[in-house]
């Protein structure tokens, strides 16, 4: 074999080992969104089955309160049917609102407040939000590290010719990212 055959050989391999690594980073990196993603999504349905019982506990002491029950009831429809990360995270913020909402009105019930059931649903629901603040935030880290690899030298070429697409960030809604207006 003359020299120039085997540089040509060796830089063909060379090649195809760096188009190898460079797809098995990219699947890495897509399977980790995946894995977050599906994380992110086992704490939604926590929470989607803890509103009910949230609503039905108020609902006992405050039933007149029906508009702020009714919202957080179609709010939680509303993101159970939601597709994919920037449609759930709009979905899921107004669902956060009017769960603040409902439990803004049982501040105003004292012995609601004292039930024990009631204190349980309040923890469970607080826990699986800190849950998902986390889960969110781990979730966004791993799709800024896909994107830049799906977007950046060398691997967008392997990216693009293997259909690596880049993902969405789960975002808040417009209405939570406002400014705040603080009265005196």
């Amino acid at each position: 074999m003359s020299t120039p055959v085997m540089i040509a050989a060796g830089a063909a391999i060379a090649l195809m080992v760096l188009i190898g690594i460079a797809y098995n980073d990219l699947v890495r990196r897509r399977n980790r969104v995946d894995s977050t993603w599906s994380d992110i999504d086992v704490l939604l349905r926590r929470r989607h089955d803890l509103i009910p019982n949230l609503v039905t506990a108020v609902s006992g002491y405050a039933g007149h309160e029906a508009s702020a029950l009714r919202e957080a009831a179609e709010a939680r429809s509303a993101a159970i049917v939601a597709k994919g990360p920037a449609a759930r995270g709009e979905a899921e913020s107004t669902l956060g609102a009017d769960v603040r909402s409902v439990l803004a009105v049982a501040e105003a019930y004292p012995a609601l407040k004292a039930s024990a059931s009631f204190l349980e649903l309040q923890q469970q629901l607080a826990a699986t939000e800190n849950g998902l603040e986390h889960a969110r935030q781990f979730y966004n880290d791993s799709v800024f590290g896909y994107n830049n690899a799906v977007q950046t030298l060398p691997r967008n070429i392997v990216a693009a010719a293997f259909g690596f697409r880049a993902r969405q960030f789960f975002q808040a809604a417009q209405t939570e990212r406002e400014h705040v207006q603080v009265y005196p």
